[in-house]
C-alpha cells in the first residue's frame, strides 16, 4: 500500500485546519522582581494555582507556594480574607524571597478586598495581582464604590487585575434584571442561556469600569467559571467573541480525583484547542493525604499533551497486557518518570531543553521497537515467552541490548547519561 504525496498534502491540511490560530489578546505583565509573567498576546499559555493552607501560617503556605512553583505553577494565588491575612502577606513574600522562589503571588478577595488593600498597603505593595469577584464586592450603591477602591489600589501599586466571575456568586440584581429582560421577549430564552448572558455582561462590566477607573485594559484579565464542562465552552465562547482582555480559564469545583482530572482535561482543552484561553488553572479537590501540586501537574499535563507547552520530558509506556505479564516494564516507566519529574527544579537551569526528551519504556516485541525508535531513548523490555533481552534505541537506532537481573538498573543510568551528553 503506498501513500501518495497529494494524500500526505491533504492530511497536513487538515491537521492544520483542526488547530486554529490562537485568539490574538492584549497582554497583561504580572511581575515581582525580575519574574516578569507575561499573561495574553503571544506568550504561551500560563498555568496558575492556589493555596489550601491558612495564610495566617507564614511558614506553611510559604513552602506549599514553594511546591506549587517547583511543580510548574507559574502564579500561585493565596487567600487574603481576614485582617491576619492581609498582615501575613509581606512575610510569606520575604519567606519566598529567602528561599529563592519568585513566583508571583496572586491575592484572592472577596466582600473586604477594598477594605484590606486600602488598610494593609505592605499587603497590597507584596501581591503581584488582586483577584476581584464582582459578585462579592457589595451591593447597591456599594459596589461601584467599594470595586472602584479595589481598581485605585492596583493602580496605586500597579497592578493587574483578574475580574473572576464565578456562577455561584454571580451578582444578583444584574441576573434578576436580566430575567426580567427576557420575560419581556416575544421569544424568552431559557434559563440557562439567561445565566450565561449574566456571566458575560458581569465581566465586561466590570472590565470596562476598571478601563473607566483608569486601568490599561491589557492589565485586566477576565474569568468567567462554572462547574459544567459544556457551560464553560459556552460561555468562553461568548466572552471571547466580546472582547480582547486575557482570559483565564478553569472548571470551578471539579471535583475529586478521576472526575475533577478529566472534567477539567475535557473543557480547558475544548477550548485552549480553539485558541481561547491565556492562563489555566484546575481546581481539584485533593484526595486525603494528596500533595496540593497534583493540580499543577493535571495543569502541565493538559498543556503538554496538546502540544501547547512542554514541562517535562514525557514517557510513553504501554498499557500491558496478555504478552506482558511481567510488570517490569510499569515499574520502570514509573521509576523513570518520577526520577525525571523529581530533577526538573534543577536540570531547568542545568540542562535547556531537557523538558523536550522523549523516553519509551515498552513491554514487548509487537510495538516496542516502533515506540522506542520514535522516542529520543527507548527499550523495548521482553514480554511473556520472549528472549530474556531488552534492545535499547536511542535517537532513532539501535545502540545495546540488555540482559540480565539489572535491566532496569543499566537503562536508567544510561538516560541520565544521553540527559548530561545532549543537554549538559
Amino acid at each position: 500500500m503506498s501513500v501518495t504525496s497529494e494524500a500526505l498534502s491533504s492530511a497536513d491540511e487538515a491537521i492544520a485546519a483542526a488547530r486554529p490560530a490562537a485568539r490574538r489578546s492584549r497582554q497583561a505583565r504580572v511581575a515581582w522582581g525580575d519574574n516578569v509573567v507575561t499573561i495574553g498576546g503571544d506568550a504561551p499559555v500560563r498555568v496558575q494555582s492556589m493555596t489550601n493552607t491558612d495564610t495566617v501560617d507564614v511558614i506553611e503556605t510559604a513552602i506549599q507556594c514553594k511546591e506549587l512553583a517547583q511543580a510548574g505553577s507559574e502564579l500561585v494565588r493565596i487567600t487574603v480574607n481576614t485582617p491576619e491575612a492581609a498582615q501575613a502577606v509581606p512575610a510569606i513574600r520575604e519567606q519566598l524571597d529567602r528561599m529563592g522562589i519568585a513566583v508571583p503571588l496572586v491575592g484572592d478577595f472577596h466582600y473586604n478586598g477594598h477594605r484590606l488593600l486600602s488598610e494593609f498597603p505592605e499587603c497590597a505593595a507584596a501581591l503581584s495581582k488582586y483577584r476581584i469577584n464582582p459578585g462579592n464586592v457589595g451591593k447597591g450603591d456599594k459596589r461601584d464604590r467599594q470595586f472602584a477602591m479595589m481598581i485605585e489600589a492596583a493602580l496605586r501599586h500597579d497592578k493587574p487585575v483578574r475580574i473572576g466571575v464565578n456562577w455561584g456568586s454571580l451578582d444578583q440584581e444584574l441576573l434578576a434584571a436580566l430575567m426580567d429582560e427576557n420575560a419581556r421577549r416575544a421569544e424568552p430564552w431559557d434559563a440557562q442561556q439567561v445565566m450565561y448572558q449574566a456571566l458575560v455582561q458581569s465581566a465586561l462590566d466590570s472590565a470596562s469600569y476598571a478601563v473607566e477607573l483608569g486601568m490599561d485594559p491589557g492589565q485586566v484579565i477576565l474569568s468567567c467559571k462554572v462547574s459544567g464542562v459544556q457551560d464553560l465552552v459556552s460561555v468562553y465562547r461568548a466572552l471571547a467573541k466580546r472582547c480582547d482582555h486575557p482570559l483565564h480559564l478553569g472548571l470551578t469545583e471539579a471535583g475529586m480525583g478521576t472526575k475533577g482530572t478529566v472534567a477539567s482535561t475535557a473543557a480547558l482543552s475544548l477550548l485552549l484547542q480553539e485558541g481561547i484561553g491565556d492562563t489555566i488553572r484546575v481546581s481539584l479537590t485533593p484526595q486525603p493525604g494528596e500533595s496540593r501540586t497534583q493540580e499543577v501537574v493535571v495543569a502541565t499535563e493538559i498543556l503538554q499533551a496538546l502540544g501547547l507547552r512542554a514541562f517535562n520530558p514525557s514517557v510513553t509506556a504501554c498499557p500491558g497486557c496478555g504478552r506482558t505479564t511481567s510488570t517490569t516494564f510499569q515499574e520502570l516507566a514509573k521509576q523513570i518518570d518520577d526520577f525525571l519529574r523529581a530533577q526538573m527544579p534543577v536540570w531547568k537551569a542545568r540542562y535547556p531543553g531537557v523538558e523536550n526528551l522523549r523516553v519509551a519504556v515498552m513491554g514487548c516485541i509487537v510495538n516496542g521497537p516502533g515506540e522506542s525508535k520514535h522516542a529520543d531513548i527507548g527499550i523495548s523490555l521482553p514480554g511473556t515467552g520472549e528472549a530474556p533481552a531488552a534492545p535499547v534505541f536511542i535517537d532513532g537506532e539501535k545502540a545495546l541490548t540488555l540482559r540480565g537481573d539489572g535491566i532496569a538498573q543499566e537503562f536508567h543510568r544510561i538516560v541520565e547519561q544521553y540527559i548530561e551528553r545532549r543537554f549538559g
